[in-house]
């Protein structure tokens, strides 16, 4: 067993939907066996989109999460000499769906939790193991009020505020920089705005933006507005089927010309979708595949590619989930939900990013992060990294 209370490392293989055990059980409850009995399995419960909107993200968590549990047991699938009984359920980008999933697992006497893209059915979720006092590892879901929420709650991947604190290290230091944020006028768009205000502002940078309606088609009077206004830095937080037609005309009107432009690197299917703009874009990034370059980064792409995946965005936040857990048996036992909590408070250990560290006070994820750009290689976008980011750089305050 690789695994130690300061470093661990892992990998699993999961059918989707399928109850996964490194052995067939021997009792049905996670109830300590009696001496000479075999231990009873420890039932996990992963709940994320493996259909709906953020079904991609989901596909690349669970990839993650299938090779940090074979890396993190060695390919027992045991950890603290129990077996890991893993049910992966689909919660479709619903709320209700995944608290209904999250019921039946800890009705059934499931004390961990792990899982889901969408920072409001993290929350949701996060309510419910704080009400049946379990544990809980939130996946990929990026809201910064997730952090501290409760002493329940983990996270596996980064949050907002350092995607942004990163964003801003394209400018150096933000105290009296003009930042604007290009968005469209919606929650996201304005959440975006807000967090900028928070993260750039509340380090000294004048923060404004170009909002945008979200039925537009006809970009160019705002690109105009951006080259009018020169600020220091763009920041652009824009999603759905207008996306081509925002990029080409930023390119068509100069922007790229007159000002830094940042956006967060998305997933390996998002690369061509910048077109002739993605070469000229700089871009914040939570992960690409090769960014760390460490033995543990290495293992996990060996790991997925004999899978049939690819190193995505969110495979690391998998992976560390799967680490979390194992860690979380070994020292917990697997039932005492308070001993697993200890365990993870406060641990520091090398993941496909690099070193981690999982803040005792609030439970944020301290890691590195990423800048990173686009380059074309024949027909194909491929992601070069510019610089790391430490993670000291873009620490988030305590949650209050």
């Amino acid at each position: 067993m690789r695994a130690t209370k300061k470093y661990l490392i892992p990998a699993l293989i999961a059918s989707v939907g399928l109850a996964l055990a490194g052995c067939a059980p021997t009792a049905t409850t996670n109830e300590p066996a009696a001496e000479g009995e075999e231990l009873a399995p420890v039932a996990v419960s992963l709940i994320t989109s493996q259909t709906g909107p953020l079904a991609t993200y989901g596909e690349a968590y669970i990839a993650g999460f299938e090779a940090g549990i074979d890396y993190a047991t060695d390919g027992t699938k045991e950890a603290g000499g129990r077996a890991i009984d893993i049910t992966i359920s689909d919660d479709a980008g619903d709320a209700d769906t995944a608290v209904n999933l999250a019921r039946d697992a800890i009705g059934q006497g499931t004390k961990i939790l792990a899982g889901t893209a969408s920072s409001g059915i993290a929350l949701a979720l996060a309510e419910q193991a704080e009400q049946n006092k379990v544990l809980y590892i939130s996946g990929p879901a990026a809201a910064d009020g997730i952090t501290g929420v409760n002493g329940y709650t983990f996270r596996s991947g980064r949050q907002t505020y350092q995607d942004v604190a990163t964003a801003g290290t394209f400018i150096g230091d933000p105290a009296g920089k003009s930042v604007l944020v290009l968005a469209q006028n919606n929650a996201f768009g304005n959440g975006n705005f807000t967090g900028v205000q928070a993260v750039l502002g509340g380090k000294g940078a004048e923060v404004t933006s170009v909002l945008v309606p979200e039925d537009a088609t006809e970009f160019t009077p705002f690109a105009q507005q951006i080259v009018q206004a020169a600020p220091d830095l763009v920041f652009v937080a824009w999603a759905g089927a207008t996306s081509g037609a925002m990029w080409q005309s930023l390119d068509q009107q100069g922007v790229f010309d007159a000002t830094t432009v940042v956006t967060g690197l998305g997933d390996v299917a998002t690369y061509g979708a910048y077109a002739a703009a993605g070469e000229k874009i700089s871009f914040l990034n939570h992960y690409h595949g090769g960014a760390a370059d460490n033995e543990v980064e290495a293992a996990m792409i060996k790991h997925l590619e004999a899978n049939g995946h690819k190193a995505d965005l969110f495979s690391p936040d998998g992976f560390n989930a799967a680490l979390m857990i194992v860690q979380a048996i070994e020292e917990g036992g697997g039932d005492d939900v308070d001993a697993m909590i200890d365990s993870l408070e406060g641990w520091e250990f090398e993941g496909p990013k690099g070193t981690v560290t999982i803040r005792a006070e609030d439970h944020a994820m301290l890691q590195n992060m990423y800048q990173a750009k686009l380059t074309k290689d024949g027909e194909t976008w491929v992601p070069e990294l510019i610089d790391t980011i430490d993670a000291d750089t873009v620490t988030p305050p305590l949650a209050k």
